[in-house]
């Protein structure tokens, strides 16, 4: 009875420590909120990236993601995105026993007038997948699964690297010019 009184303090003041010091988990708690209204993604209708990244967006409420650059507030331009797959290790027989998986995004963000509102920007995530040759389809399924994976953790990412834009100065107008004095 003892033991369990006092098991029970000690979790009962680690949870006191915890949500005193402001510890939440990523992605939990509300998002900040971004310096633009609307935003065009630069992704092909069809990309997978591109609809996950939208479905984010559109979930946060303080965006709206539009169909042309002309409405945006902000424009997101993918510079490059792709996946590769490269031979890691190879086993005694020279089979290969391990892949390096790489997703990669290059992108950067723009303002309707073209100023840049964040450079451009890399993430780029790696898993490793170990392989077997006789379990060759499970391990094509795997693949499928740790590329699913990192495609969220790719748009997490991209999320929280636009949502740490700070808003820009408006552009100073220029001055009129004085009118020549007539004589």
């Amino acid at each position: 009875m003892r033991k369990l009184l006092s098991t029970t303090l000690l979790a009962l003041a680690a949870m006191l420590a915890l949500s005193a010091c402001g510890f939440t988990l990523r992605g939990t708690g509300p998002q900040d909120p971004l310096p633009f209204s609307t935003i065009f993604l630069g992704f092909g209708e069809t990309s997978p990236v591109g609809v996950q990244l939208r479905r984010n967006l559109n979930a946060m409420g303080n965006v709206r993601v539009v169909k042309t650059r002309e409405e945006a507030d902000a424009i997101l331009e993918v510079l490059r995105e792709g996946r590769e797959k490269q031979i890691l290790s190879l086993n005694s027989q020279g089979r290969v026993r391990e892949y390096n998986l790489f997703y990669r995004l290059n992108f950067r963000v723009i303002d309707k007038e073209g100023r840049q509102l964040l450079a451009p920007n890399e993430v780029l995530i790696r898993r490793v997948q170990s392989y077997n040759e006789a379990q060759a389809l499970a391990k094509e399924v795997e693949e499928a699964q740790m590329y699913q994976e990192m495609q969220t953790d790719l748009v997490q990412q991209v999320l929280r690297r636009i949502s740490a834009i700070k808003p820009l100065a408006p552009a100073p107008e220029a001055a009129p010019t004085p009118a020549p004095a007539s004589k």
